[in-house]
């Protein structure tokens, strides 16, 4: 059965962007280090330091599938239709996508659910026994809210922004976690994994 986790690179004070939603510092990690990052099928590639790219690597390689909201979606029109991580890609929206990006972009794997419960069933069984990934901010907390996320995984930016798009959305309430599985100290950002707590 496919694991969730909702995922970010995030500040100290819990933001993953800006109120613009302009990062800052926070991707500069994804740039100063001694080896290669690669998000399939995308091919992008980013240098970072030997221990991100070995925490990392395994899990970009796993992800089968990414769910975003329509806002992300319309920031990065749709990344030309290739997902950054990932064979198929849910889009949780309201509206159909813009019929110029659908005509544009033919064989895009992405998929529209016009709810975050509908699209994160749907990711589930796009992506069988693999991972499936919700971008954090307002889509992963409704997420997180409704008890649907497994995992927390958090790319710590030593930065405090002070203000911005935050990690897990308006999310409110108590939810207990366990003890981080994983902690890997990177060159200027500090990863995170949480498995979220059930009963």
């Amino acid at each position: 059965m496919a694991r969730v986790v909702i995922q970010a690179v995030v500040s100290v004070d819990g933001f993953i962007a800006f109120p613009d939603d302009t990062v800052g510092p926070l991707f500069d990690w994804y740039f100063n280090g001694a080896s290669t990052l690669t998000a399939r099928p995308s091919g992008w590639t980013f240098r970072v330091s030997p221990a991100s790219e070995e925490y990392l690597q395994p899990i970009w390689d796993a992800v089968a599938v990414t769910v975003i909201g329509r806002h992300l979606f319309d920031t990065t029109n749709g990344w030309d239709g290739k997902p950054a991580a990932g064979e198929q890609l849910v889009v949780v929206t309201h509206r159909p996508l813009p019929e110029d990006w659908v005509a544009a972009h033919p064989d895009a794997p992405f998929h529209t659910a016009g709810s975050v419960e509908d699209g994160i069933a749907l990711a589930r069984d796009l992506a069988g026994d693999g991972l499936v990934v919700v971008s954090a901010g307002d889509l992963g907390g409704q997420a997180f809210s409704a008890g649907l996320v497994d995992e927390v995984a958090m790319d710590v930016v030593p930065v405090v922004l002070g203000e911005g798009v935050r990690f897990f959305g308006a999310h409110t309430g108590a939810v207990l976690l366990d003890d981080a599985d994983r902690i890997v100290q990177g060159d200027r950002v500090l990863h995170l994994h949480y498995t979220v707590r059930t009963g």
